[in-house]
């Protein structure tokens, strides 16, 4: 199995930035101009690109076409983006603009039968489902919702099993306790996803630190990985990272 490395680009009001664990207020910035950010992970090697409108996330209403726009066209980049997508006519929208993948998050928990009628109408190759979850006190897998401050009613193994039963390709999974926190990808969780739906394209999001957590999420069995704090902050190179992923053809 090829495996992706996605570096990431969260975007609010214009600026690269990243949350704390999904917190507003808790934000570093790391600079203003994302499109030569992403330029620089293209001429860096990367295939692919992983971009998040903060803004819409919270509030709906994706504002980042413009700039997908702009990385398609100048980079060559292929880019799963999301963020706000509440619409049917949201996710058009995106896959118009250029995005190759279209993220759907909160929505695929709250209204799984919306986002199964997508599966069905885009395809599975144009969406990724993101499962953002916390380890419960009871050993069950929660699914948090409204900026991670309340639990659905579903949690993930359920809900995952319906989404591969459907037909799911591409899955998101962010151990929220390993988000920004730099400890390490969460590989028990992967390791149980992929034994339990090995059909699906795993990616893990969270914790990652360096290239050993890279090859440790492809032994994992994920078939790729979504790098943000680590590659900003110099900690690791996409160069390295890209290595320790066995330089695999982005797929």
């Amino acid at each position: 199995m090829s495996f992706t490395v996605y570096p990431a680009i969260d975007v609010r009001a214009g600026r690269v930035v990243r949350l704390k664990q999904g917190d507003y207020l808790d934000e570093t910035r790391y600079g203003d101009d994302p499109l030569a950010l992403a330029a620089r992970y293209a001429q860096a090697g990367a295939g692919w690109l992983h971009l998040v409108d903060l803004d819409a996330a919270r509030a709906g209403g994706y504002t980042l076409a413009p700039l997908l726009r702009q990385i398609v066209a100048q980079t060559g980049l292929k880019v799963q983006t999301g963020g706000g997508v509440r619409r049917r006519e949201d996710v058009e929208a995106l896959l118009e603009a250029g995005a190759a993948r279209v993220v759907v998050g909160s929505l695929a928990v709250s209204q799984p039968e919306t986002v199964l009628d997508w599966l069905a109408a885009f395809g599975s190759q144009h969406l990724t489902i993101a499962l953002d979850t916390r380890l419960g006190a009871d050993g069950r897998w929660t699914l948090p919702l409204h900026g991670w401050t309340e639990n659905a009613e579903a949690t993930l193994e359920p809900l995952l099993a319906r989404y591969a039963e459907a037909g799911l390709t591409h899955l998101l999974c962010t151990d929220i306790a390993r988000d920004g926190m730099l400890a390490g990808p969460n590989l028990d969780l992967y390791r149980a996803i992929t034994r339990a739906h090995p059909r699906l394209r795993l990616q893990a999001s969270g914790g990652a630190r360096d290239a050993s957590d890279v090859a440790a999420a492809r032994a994992a069995g994920c078939a790729g990985i979504v790098l943000g704090k680590a590659l900003l902050e110099g900690r690791l190179t996409l160069e390295d990272a890209l290595d320790a992923a066995g330089e695999a053809l982005p797929c």
